[in-house]
């Protein structure tokens, strides 16, 4: 056979051997839901074995669940970059990518039908007596100690519900096993009829939170922090933008969009938060201590916001330590005391003819013995 022959050949042969290219696959996140789970899981042990008392089980309570949504976000924004990233490679080499469905480990980044912009509200009006929450014998112990002890609430649909009680009275805790952050050791929790136990995932889309003590990424933009929660929820990038330009002008945070929060104020701070935790348009808003560190103006601009959330629909469970605030914003409330409701109603049958903050007092053990002080009086010379 001539020579040339073999070369066409070995050429061909070449050719033959050569990998068929595989197929385009979306690149593996590095960090995965379940391990953010496992993180969680960890996070809220290690609280259970430091803590001595109820008032130091709250304090690494807060520090796990922040681990804990930090953990979740960094698997949730892996998955959605890869999500992306893979959508992009099938856009460059034309092959179709099947979009995930709804019950995916996570929302999709890029919807295959982009829904138009909405304002921040409710997906829809709640119909009156409709319940928003409902908690049965929830409990949970830290060290074999009570911190929260068969807790039973029910918050209506559409409505302002305070939750007051002294430190380390298991508020915290509460607000955490309701939004989803801490395991109960027993007892259900429904929200909007969806079973939080049992389908977590779900349920949580269904709820915003403001946690009390606030630890967020504050090396990012005030634009890039709301895109990024925006994103995570599976909001459409124009969805996104339009909410965070409207929440921005809302809470008077448009000039600071562009700043590191870092650099923002203790009361900026909350507001940002604040926004990021009604971007999705939650059905039930979940607020740890909204008023602290804030100024009256800003107050009275997310009380205005607030109001109307709640007029639409929505419902907002807020914790606070400011009794003329409960007893001016909520309609029912429910005192907390060791861990135990001990006071549950309408604002008017809970304060029983006197003032919410001499209630309150009564309820909480009253005020401590001041006697064997008197040499305070006595002043240094």
């Amino acid at each position: 056979m001539p020579a040339v022959d073999d070369a066409i050949i070995v050429s061909a042969a070449a050719r033959a051997a050569e990998p068929t290219p595989a197929a385009v696959e979306p690149p593996v996140p590095l960090v995965s839901a379940v391990a953010a789970e496992a993180l969680a899981v960890e996070a809220a042990s290690v609280a259970e074995a430091e803590a001595a008392s109820v008032a130091e089980a709250e304090a690494v309570v807060a520090e796990a669940e922040a681990e804990a949504v930090a953990a979740e976000a960094i698997a949730e924004a892996a998955i959605a970059d890869a999500e992306l990233a893979a959508v992009e490679t099938s856009v460059a080499s034309g092959t179709a990518v099947k979009p995930e469905a709804e019950t995916s480990a996570a929302p999709a980044l890029v919807p295959a039908s982009p829904q138009p912009a909405a304002a921040p509200q409710p997906a829809a009006p709640a119909k009156p007596e409709t319940i928003a929450l409902q908690v049965s014998g929830l409990t949970k112990s830290f060290g074999g100690q009570h911190a929260v002890d068969a807790i039973d609430l029910t918050v209506p649909a559409g409505s302002f519900y305070g939750i007051v009680g002294p430190n380390g009275a298991g508020k915290t805790t509460t607000l955490s096993m309701i939004a989803g952050l801490l395991k109960p050791d027993e007892g259900t929790i429904t929200v909007c009829g969806v079973d939080a136990r049992n389908n977590t995932r779900a349920a949580r889309r269904l709820i915003g939170v403001l946690p009390d003590r606030l630890r967020t990424f504050d090396r990012l933009t005030g634009k890039q922090l709301l895109s990024y929660f925006g994103a995570l929820r599976g909001l459409h990038a124009r969805t996104v933008d339009e909410r965070v330009a409207d929440l921005a002008r809302a809470f008077d945070l448009t000039e600071a969009l562009g700043r590191v929060v870092s650099d923002y104020s203790a009361g900026m701070t909350k507001k940002i938060m604040m926004a990021g935790a009604l971007i999705h348009s939650p059905r039930v808003l979940i607020l740890d201590e909204p008023f602290e560190s804030v100024d009256p103006v800003s107050s009275t601009v997310i009380l205005d916001i607030l109001t109307a959330y709640v007029n639409n629909g929505g419902t907002v469970i807020l914790s606070s330590h400011g009794m003329d605030l409960v007893e001016r914003v909520c309609s029912r409330l429910a005192v907390i005391v060791a861990g135990q409701v001990l006071a549950e109603g309408t604002i008017e049958a809970v304060r029983g003819g006197v003032t919410l903050e001499q209630r309150f007092v009564e309820l909480s053990g009253g005020v401590s013995d001041a006697e064997g002080l008197e040499w305070l009086h006595t002043y240094s010379a």
